[in-house]
């Protein structure tokens, strides 16, 4: 007797034990194209920022700057900070790494991507995110951005990456959360007061850089 209402192949694709396969497929390419990357910046921010805004003009700088001093820079692939952080290490002859993403609305890579991966999953795109970085420095941005920032956060607070230091770029955009941290989060115990060192607040590039070289210089002596 035959079988009936075995489902199409295109019904196999929906199904969970296949998602398992694509999940392992992400994480292979991002392994096998990223494993020789070993000075990884990782520059997080909002991808609705243009060119004439200031922190695009940072972030491209700050990329540069990177490069110049040997790191490779990672970012999310699209426009805005992202674009930024491609864009100056593109010109300044790096290593520059987009983590692109599938979204409804089409997210395309930015033109200044060296090395460019695309992702389906979030979680897999934000392994790879952290998985090379040396630093995370985070601009002004969205729920994304700040998705991305507090998953940082906690993943060095909680020992499940190696420290590194996470650095926020724009004093004027973020004293308020830090006001509200402080006030909120720690004035109600839900972190210890040392957590509140493991982010740095800056202005300019030369800052981020400094707190990066700072922070493996005195781990290094250590």
């Amino acid at each position: 007797m035959s079988r009936k209402n075995e489902g199409s192949a295109a019904d196999f694709y929906e199904m969970d034990q296949w998602r398992i396969f694509r999940i392992m497929a992400e994480f292979v390419e991002g392994f096998d194209s990223l494993h020789k990357v070993d000075n990884g910046v990782t520059i997080f921010g909002s991808a609705r920022l243009k060119p004439n805004h200031k922190m695009y003009q940072l972030a491209e700088q700050t990329a540069q700057l990177l490069v110049e001093n040997g790191y490779a820079v990672i970012t999310g692939g699209g426009p805005g900070i992202m674009e930024a952080g491609n864009r100056g290490a593109f010109m300044a002859k790096g290593e520059s790494i987009g983590l692109n993403i599938e979204l409804p609305f089409e997210q395309k890579p930015n033109p200044f991507i060296r090395t460019l991966i695309n992702f389906h999953y979030f979680f897999c795109r934000k392994v790879m995110f952290v998985k090379y970085a040396k630093a995370v420095i985070v601009f002004p941005g969205g729920f994304g951005t700040l998705d991305e920032l507090f998953e940082s956060l906690t993943l060095v607070q909680t020992g499940r990456m190696p420290k590194v230091p996470v650095i926020l770029f724009g004093s004027y955009y973020w004293n308020g959360l830090e006001a509200w941290i402080k006030d909120k989060i720690l004035g109600e115990q839900c972190i210890d007061e040392n957590d509140l060192y493991l982010y740095h607040i800056v202005d300019e590039p030369e800052d981020a850089l400094k707190v990066i070289k700072n922070f493996y210089k005195k781990n290094k002596a250590k």
